[in-house]
């Protein structure tokens, strides 16, 4: 069992979820909630409940899956419910799911009767090598992704590699895009380890050094203020195409489907504005297509993700910002380019 301190709290790999088991005998909580969704209450909840020798005495909350419900909507249906099942502020919530439940699920429990106490169990791997870590929770707003949020700590985050097995390969390629943006903006060594590693069976080790990574950009700047931002590398873009895709596609693309495009998109960007080499931007994105699908970025949505960019968290005093490549593995944050920049960067993506 490895344990990682991260600031006020303490994440667990491979625990068998001992601690857990030992804080719920505890008795310090009045009441135990399970959120989770239709999909991880029917698949992951049976797995949750093994590793706990069958524990049982919790209330399950259950939600409708997907991006488009982590909404202010189903955060009230939530905080209702609590109050119905009258849950007070000794009660605890488990966030048991991906991104969308440990973001919403973090956000209802840091404001129900001003906070009450919460640990994530994340069962996809984009959620245990990103979410996980750092204490933001959020909603979306009109497709906007996380702009209603705080930045609020779990009591604790168990990592269980035994979660993955549940999964679809489409979404352990999804959360593979985050342990790739972590090798591209922290550690050249290990992004070159990545290119060598099956996505579909991604070792206990990497999703440590992941996190790892993580941990150690949040512990030095915990709010986002500066260091932080290099964790958005290729999300400016990436989000704006997600939203679209959410709002626009039959089938919409996933996060990591969006972001892989986005660090293609912000490595060009990198070779104008913060002194990427095109050997390096022709390596991403050689190896970002052999893994991802094509994706054909209509001209006539240019202007709409212009304006999905706008609305980015990152921005400031009305300009678009974003965190690029000075090359593989390092990272600057708060660069600003142009319009023209931006748009030939989605040409470019486009071009391959």
């Amino acid at each position: 069992m490895e344990t990682l301190n991260s600031a006020g709290h303490s994440l667990y790999f491979e625990s068998g979820l001992a601690e857990l088991k030992i804080l719920l005998e505890s008795n310090k909580y009045s009441k135990v909630f399970i959120l989770a969704d239709e999909h991880t209450s029917e698949i992951c909840l049976p797995v949750f409940q093994s590793l706990m020798d069958d524990f049982s005495d919790f209330d399950l909350i259950e939600t409708s899956a997907g991006e488009e419900n982590k909404n202010i909507d189903f955060c009230i249906g939530i905080w209702k419910t609590l109050l119905d099942f009258e849950a007070d502020r000794k009660s605890l919530m488990i966030n048991l799911g991906g991104g969308v439940i440990t973001d919403m699920g973090g956000f209802i429990a840091s404001t129900y009767k001003r906070g009450i106490d919460f640990i994530n169990v994340p069962t996809t791997l984009l959620s245990q090598v990103d979410a996980s870590v750092g204490g933001k929770t959020g909603i979306d707003i009109d497709n906007v992704k996380n702009m209603v949020g705080t930045f609020t700590l779990p009591q604790m985050v168990f990592i269980e590699t035994e979660f993955l097995k549940t999964l679809p390969q489409r979404e352990l390629l999804s959360g593979f895009a985050e342990m790739i943006k972590h090798g591209l903006i922290f550690d050249k060594a290990y992004y070159e380890k990545l290119k060598t590693t099956n996505y579909l069976k991604p070792s206990a080790e990497d999703i440590y050094r992941s996190v790892e990574i993580k941990n150690e950009v949040v512990t030095i700047d915990p709010h986002e203020k500066n260091l932080r931002k290099i964790l958005n590398f290729g999300h400016t873009i990436g989000h704006a195409i997600e939203s679209y895709s959410l709002a626009n596609d039959e089938n919409p693309l996933t996060h990591g489907e969006a972001i892989a495009i986005g660090f293609i998109c912000e490595a060009a960007l990198s070779v104008k504005n913060s002194g990427l080499s095109k050997e390096e931007l022709k390596d991403i994105g050689d190896y970002i297509l052999s893994l991802y699908p094509k994706y054909n970025i209509d001209r006539q949505s240019f202007d709409t993700l212009l304006d999905l960019m706008k609305s980015d968290k990152k921005n400031e005093d009305g300009n678009i910002l974003f965190s690029l490549l000075e090359t593989i593995g390092k990272c600057m944050f708060n660069c600003r380019v142009t319009k023209t920049d931006i748009l030939s960067s989605l040409d470019y993506y486009n071009s391959l």
